[in-house]
């Protein structure tokens, strides 16, 4: 893609920023040059974000040199938005009050070997698929029928293209590959009032984001996105996979990893320059 794009970096402050941050957001504004690079607090898991953790990715970014439009979007400040989009979603939804073990359970009765798993751990089987949302109860998750949201949109596959991994083909799954590989994706978290796939696809149109940049992990996370992003009917983005930053075992970075944060390296005297050479910036 040409210069000019609408890129974001959107990290959640439920731990300090580590060398994969740092990658992920020096990339997104790279090719953002000379578009726009915003920044987005996914704050949405409130358990687990602290204010220390936001203060510090301010702190972090702009020592890496980075800026970024203002105002800064936080998500907490959106569930309303939300409220509107998983209510558009209502005719295709159904609650669920499956947990991981009941999961586990139905997967594991019928047959011997791993289990089907997907972007979300392992795939729904459809347990609560007959439920209609006037039973959804306290406790309970709302889900999207995949195979009617398919059959509403009158297709039987779905994909986009990726600017880094073959980028002159289509990526596509078909409806079955999607149930069997992805399954009923949740909208709605309890104690939430959205999913992060939710909430990105509806960040992302209101930010106007062009070119989204993010890790190969979440690869099959972005045919959700087009999904939703057609159910909604926002628009679709440009999309970049770009590698991860590993340690030494080829292990992909977490925020477990606090002896990689950033500013453990700032603390030892490291200078932004030494964390893009790290990268391989």
């Amino acid at each position: 893609m040409a210069g000019g794009a609408v890129t974001r970096f959107a990290p959640s402050p439920t731990g300090l920023l580590h060398l994969g941050h740092a990658y992920a957001a020096l990339v997104a504004e790279r090719l953002a040059d000379p578009g726009w690079f915003l920044l987005r607090i996914e704050d949405i898991d409130r358990d687990r974000c602290r204010p220390e953790y936001e203060a510090a990715i301010h702190e972090d970014l702009a020592w890496l040199g980075l800026s970024w439009q203002q105002p800064v979007m936080r998500q907490t400040d959106r569930m309303q938005a939300y409220r509107d989009a998983l209510a558009r979603l209502a005719p295709l939804a159904y609650p669920c009050q499956c947990r991981r073990g009941d999961i586990r359970a139905v997967l594991s009765a019928p047959q011997e070997g791993a289990l089907p798993a997907g972007p979300d751990g392992l795939v729904y089987p459809g347990t609560c698929r007959a439920r209609g949302l006037s039973d959804a109860g306290p406790g309970d998750v709302i889900r999207l029928d995949v195979a009617r949201a398919f059959d509403a949109l009158g297709i039987d596959r779905i994909g986009f293209r990726d600017e880094s991994i073959m980028p002159d083909q289509d990526h596509v799954l078909t409806k079955d590959q999607f149930l069997d590989g992805i399954g009923d994706v949740i909208l709605s978290r309890r104690g939430m009032g959205t999913s992060y796939h939710l909430a990105v696809v509806v960040d992302d149109a209101a930010q106007g984001i062009t070119l989204v940049t993010r890790g190969k992990d979440l690869f099959d996370s972005t045919f959700i996105h087009v999904l939703l992003q057609k159910l909604l009917r926002l628009p679709t983005p440009a999309y970049h996979h770009h590698r991860l930053i590993r340690d030494d075992a080829g292990k992909r970075l977490a925020k477990r990893d606090d002896a990689r944060a950033l500013r453990h390296y700032r603390q030892d005297g490291a200078t932004p320059q030494d964390i893009r050479r790290m990268i391989g910036l």
